[in-house]
């Protein structure tokens, strides 16, 4: 990302010299969407299967998952600048702070999505309703609280 990125009226800082944490990305999600600008907002119920390829080490993480139709799907959105404090969103004529938006242009660029479980073949979870592009390292999966 350059300063040429940012859009009028945006505000980007220096990010920090290191992380504070670790995270192991437990694996890999398969979507039709190659660019940002493809994906549906927030997921589509009615949208096309998308497959959650885990990585097999965490395979026995999977069992009883099937027992669930809607997963919450925790991902890294890796192709977001993470040093914008101020955006000026495409789709709104308002200029906001980062928390103040639903944007993928975050300091953790960490993303959550409520899917529709369509089924697991060995290590793949089937969903309907994701919202990211082809390749989008996966953080964790959870089943939606029962109500």
């Amino acid at each position: 990302m350059t300063e040429s990125d940012i859009r009028p009226n945006e505000i980007a800082v220096a990010l920090p010299d290191h992380t504070d944490a670790g995270v192991y990305f437990i694996g890999t999600i398969r979507t039709p969407w190659a660019t940002r600008d493809q994906c549906p907002r927030r997921g589509e119920a009615d949208g096309p299967i998308c497959r959650i390829e885990i990585d097999p080490r965490w395979r026995e993480a999977l069992r009883g998952l099937e027992a669930h139709t809607q997963v919450q799907v925790l991902y890294w959105m890796h192709q977001a600048r993470r040093d914008l404090v101020i955006q000026a969103p495409r789709r709104r004529p308002v200029i906001a702070g980062t928390f103040a938006l639903r944007s993928p242009l975050r300091p953790n660029p960490i993303a959550s999505s409520m899917v529709e479980l369509v089924g697991i073949e060995g290590t793949t979870v089937l969903v309907r309703g994701m919202d990211c592009v082809d390749g989008t390292p996966l953080i964790d999966l959870k089943p939606a609280p029962h109500h």
